[in-house]
């Protein structure tokens, strides 16, 4: 008989490329007492939870609502022993659980977020959590391979499920719930509302930062305003660019491919959009102090950015996530007192203004996953595989539930100097 504390095989799922998704194809090799541990901490946090879990069609953990459908239990137990919820949503990728509300499920998840793991287990953290890897920190090196990781996928691919404007951000609707085709309005809302905070006008020297496929700097080039945008992305530059001579502002918009820490010039105004979340911790001193430093006298900088509860940033700042591993490498959602604490100790910038619309977020993600559903076809046509579907849904999903929930925000802020006497 094999010793409890032995090692499990390793073993294969069938169908899958084991050179695109390696960790997919195989189980992970761990302790059978630390399955053990995991299965009985998910049992019994799925026991309190008002949700009705079903394993393999025999038992049914829960106090009863949306299902969870988990086919394979041992795979999914033996997964969250390996590398806690990496494996969650590796199991999810694997089609060994699956739920037919994904989002109601994952947002009962998120409501009980803070209690699912025991408390005594939490301040061990750093002995079960994967530790974030040194190459994923954002370096002017690293920070050019983590956004070519997810914004160079194809372009193509972005434009199956985002609307005619290529926003990837959240937009800002007039009421919910919203339709597919009150997009591109509700996105114009939201670029707009930052540009008026920011004071964008006729010859407005504007810097925005992380320039998406380029539609706040035709917004802002038809204001009048002079843009300098700045993107880590080969793919989105090249659309960007093309987008903007093709409108007819190719002479007020200068599109570069640049690192934020590399910019120089002074600017009237300063507008980024859910470009701090890929900066990473270490960096934010670096980041603020470049929006300073680059800001004219009496200028204006306008952000929107993702956030999170600062409790929940402090607990979870140095943990490997499954985000982390397949979506955003290198990425850490700010709180709104951690971007206090960064302006106040690090710059003369004051927050003076603030905004938020997380509902807004969820409602957006919502047309995006089921536009990204019902073109399923189209995206196996660029080459994408169903294990590739399937984590584009989960992201989706477990982003959107973030802001049901409340556990995520998103909010535009407006920034000025101090100025000394």
């Amino acid at each position: 008989m094999t010793a409890p504390t032995s090692a499990l095989p390793a073993e294969h799922t069938p169908g899958t490329d084991p050179e695109r998704w390696p960790d997919i194809v195989t189980l992970p090799r761990v302790s059978r007492a630390r399955t053990a541990v995991a299965e009985r901490v998910v049992r019994h946090a799925l026991g309190r939870l008002p949700l009705r879990a079903r394993l393999a069609g025999r038992e049914d953990i829960g106090l009863g609502g949306l299902l969870m459908d988990i086919r394979d239990p041992d795979a999914f137990f033996r997964r969250i022993g390996a590398s806690g919820l990496i494996g969650f949503g590796e199991s999810y990728m694997a089609g060994e659980w699956d739920a037919p509300d994904l989002v109601g499920v994952l947002t009962v998840l998120a409501d009980n977020a803070a209690d699912l793991v025991p408390r005594r287990l939490q301040r061990l953290r750093g002995l079960w959590a994967p530790r974030r890897p040194a190459a994923q920190m954002n370096t002017p090196e690293g920070s050019l391979d983590n956004i070519s990781h997810h914004y160079d996928l194809s372009n193509e691919l972005f434009a199956l499920f985002l609307d005619e404007t290529l926003s990837y951000s959240s937009a800002v609707f007039r009421g919910f719930p919203a339709e597919h085709d009150l997009l591109p309005a509700a996105q114009h809302r939201k670029i707009d509302r930052l540009l008026d905070a920011a004071g964008v006008t006729e010859g407005t020297r504007l810097l925005e930062i992380g320039t998406g496929w380029g539609e706040l700097a035709l917004r802002a080039a038809a204001r009048g305003a002079r843009v300098t945008t700045v993107t880590l992305s080969a793919e989105q530059r090249e659309l960007a660019r093309a987008r903007i001579r093709e409108a007819g502002y190719a002479d007020r918009v200068e599109v570069r491919l640049s690192d934020y820490r590399h910019v120089t010039g002074d600017y009237d105004a300063i507008v980024s959009v859910e470009m701090i979340e890929a900066v990473g911790e270490e960096f934010w001193p670096v980041y603020f102090e470049t929006l300073d430093r680059l800001l004219a006298p009496g200028g204006r900088i306008a952000l929107q950015a993702i956030t999170m509860p600062d409790d929940r940033l402090r607990a979870s700042r140095s943990t490997y996530t499954w985000i982390h591993k397949y979506i955003f490498p290198g990425g850490l959602l700010p709180s709104t007192e951690a971007v206090e604490r960064i302006t106040t100790g690090h710059t003369r910038l004051r927050t003076t203004q603030r905004i938020r619309f997380g509902a807004h977020y969820a409602e957006t993600l919502r047309l995006w996953r089921e536009r990204f559903t019902e073109r399923a076809a189209e995206v196996d046509a660029l080459g994408f595989d169903a294990v590739f579907r399937r984590m584009w849904t989960f992201y989706l999903a477990y982003s959107e539930a973030g802001f049901r929930s409340g556990y995520l925000d998103v909010q535009q802020l407006l920034l000025t100097r101090e100025e000394t006497a």
